[in-house]
Order: structure tokens, then C-alpha cells, then sequence
């Protein structure tokens, strides 16, 4: 009777700790199917690729995380726009690794890769620079961003972000909460400065060291001369026969796509496009 009872409190406890969480996020009862059905059917090696493709036409729409007065958590499997897919992705991927399969394992997971150490404390909580994005997450050996052989990663790029404090008006929560603008400030000063390298975009072409350079998967990260940002816009990796594609939300397109053009030719079209950096899953860590 007495391992009854303690069977029945703790399972209570499960159930209250799964609603708190629950309620602290903001979704739809679909995406929640959708999380879990892909999780379900996906094979144990199943890559970042395989979860990318699963997304393909789906619509694109910008500030789909902006949809509330106090930061939450949101999960939108139904809308995405180049970041949101890229960590949607990248959360299922790091799941099926783990053989974590539930709801609250994906909730968790999609926590800290978006949020400063994963917590969720506010709007200047959320990891907003892609530079920063990778930072954090390399801490948490989630990620690894790959800077060689030179070539093809033969340029360097000195990171000055400032956009998001100098633009707060873009900003839904900074033009609310202008005191956020200074927190925003003081975190793009800390990145500011700092360098990475890249591989330039004449440089991207269907060449034996790109090919073993980058995998089908790595998280594309277009750097750009755009004053005040760091990342213009991320995608995936596909290698085609006729050489690398994009995979990713398309602002142009509207929808999730594989890019028929290849990568090389996508960024000649984009002026302000001056290359690509490359961030692969840690396939060695177990959290």
C-alpha cells in the first residue's frame, strides 16, 4: 500500500511540473503532435537534414516569437522564419541523439538553445545576435562552430554588432520597454570586437575542399556588411551534384525551401553578402 501511495505522489508531481512548465509557454496543441510525431518517426540517425526536410513549405513569417507582453517560451511548428527553423531543427536533432522523445524533453532542449544558459529571464534573455547564439551554445557544448583548414576559411570577420539598440523602434519589446535598450547595448559591446573566420563567398563553389569541408546539415551562417549586424541570414547545408544548396525559410520565397540555385550563386545575387560561416551539432556530447 505504502509504494502505492508513493507511486501515486509522484506521479503527481510529474503531472504538476509538466503543467508549470507547460503554462510558461506559449504553442499550439499541433505543435505539439508535430514535436512529438517527428521525434516518434524519425530513424536513430537521424540528422539535422532529415528534420529540416520535414519542414519544406512551410510559410515564412517574420516575429513569429513576438507574440507576448512578458517573454515565454514560444514553439511554432506551423511558421517559421530562418532562426526559428534553425532551432527547431537543431532541437529534434539534439532529442533523437539523446533518445529523448517527449514534449517536455523538446521544451527543454529548445530553452537552452535559445536562451543565455537557458534560462528564460526576460527579453535580453533570449540569445538575439546569431554571434552570440553560437557563443552560448558552445559553452554548453550543444554546437561547434568550424574555422578551418584555410583555405577555405581564409578571411576574418570583425564582429560590430550595434543594429537592435540603434533600431528600437524595430523592436516590439524595446519599443515598450525602452530600459531594455541599454541591456541590448551592453551585450552587443561585449561581442563587439571579437573575430571569426569565414569562408568568402567567391570561395563557395563545387570544390573538393568545400565538399570535405562542410556536411549536409551544418548550420549555414551568411556573414554580411550591413552596418550594425553580424549574420544576414542561416539556412542548412545540402550538397547537390552540381554543388552546396541552402535549405532554409525564405523571406523571398515564402516558405521553407532547398534552394534549386546553388549556395555560390545565391550569394553573388545579395551584394551585402560577403560569405558563409559553419556550425555543426556536437555529435560527441551527452547531456
Amino acid at each position: 500500500m505504502d509504494d502505492v501511495r508513493i507511486r501515486y505522489v509522484a506521479l503527481m508531481v510529474l503531472l504538476l511540473m509538466s503543467q508549470r512548465i507547460s503554462a510558461q509557454v506559449t504553442y499550439e496543441r499541433s505543435d505539439s503532435v508535430t514535436v512529438c510525431r517527428l521525434l516518434q518517426q524519425a530513424p536513430k540517425d537521424a540528422g539535422t537534414l532529415w528534420f529540416a526536410r520535414r519542414f519544406l513549405g512551410v510559410p515564412y513569417v517574420a516575429h513569429t516569437l513576438e507574440v507576448n507582453s512578458t517573454e515565454q517560451l514560444v514553439v511554432n511548428t506551423r511558421q517559421m522564419d530562418c532562426i526559428t527553423l534553425v532551432e527547431t531543427v537543431m532541437t529534434l536533432a539534439w532529442c533523437k541523439k539523446q533518445g529523448k522523445c517527449s514534449w517536455e524533453d523538446y521544451l527543454s532542449t529548445l530553452r537552452l538553445l535559445r536562451y543565455r544558459q537557458g534560462k528564460v529571464e526576460g527579453y535580453a534573455s533570449r540569445l538575439h545576435y546569431f554571434s552570440d547564439w553560437i557563443d552560448d551554445n558552445e559553452a554548453l557544448q550543444l554546437v561547434k562552430e568550424i574555422q578551418k583548414p584555410n583555405p577555405p576559411f581564409t578571411e576574418v570577420q570583425h564582429i560590430s554588432v550595434s543594429y537592435m539598440s540603434e533600431h528600437p523602434q524595430a523592436y516590439k519589446a524595446l519599443r515598450t520597454q525602452p530600459a531594455l535598450v541599454d541591456i541590448i547595448s551592453q551585450q552587443e559591446r561585449a561581442l563587439t570586437g571579437q573575430q571569426r573566420r569565414y569562408i568568402p563567398k567567391a570561395a563557395v563553389r563545387n570544390s573538393k575542399v568545400l565538399r570535405q569541408t562542410i556536411h549536409d546539415g551544418d548550420i549555414i551562417a551568411i556573414t554580411c556588411n550591413k552596418k550594425g549586424l553580424d549574420i544576414a541570414h542561416l539556412g542548412f547545408a545540402v550538397w547537390h551534384h552540381d554543388g552546396l544548396h541552402l535549405l532554409n525559410a525564405s523571406q523571398l520565397r515564402k516558405r521553407v525551401v532547398e534552394e534549386p540555385m546553388t549556395l555560390g550563386r545565391y550569394l553573388q545575387k545579395h551584394p551585402s553578402h560577403t560569405g558563409i560561416r559553419v556550425i555543426r551539432m556536437n555529435k560527441n556530447n551527452k547531456r
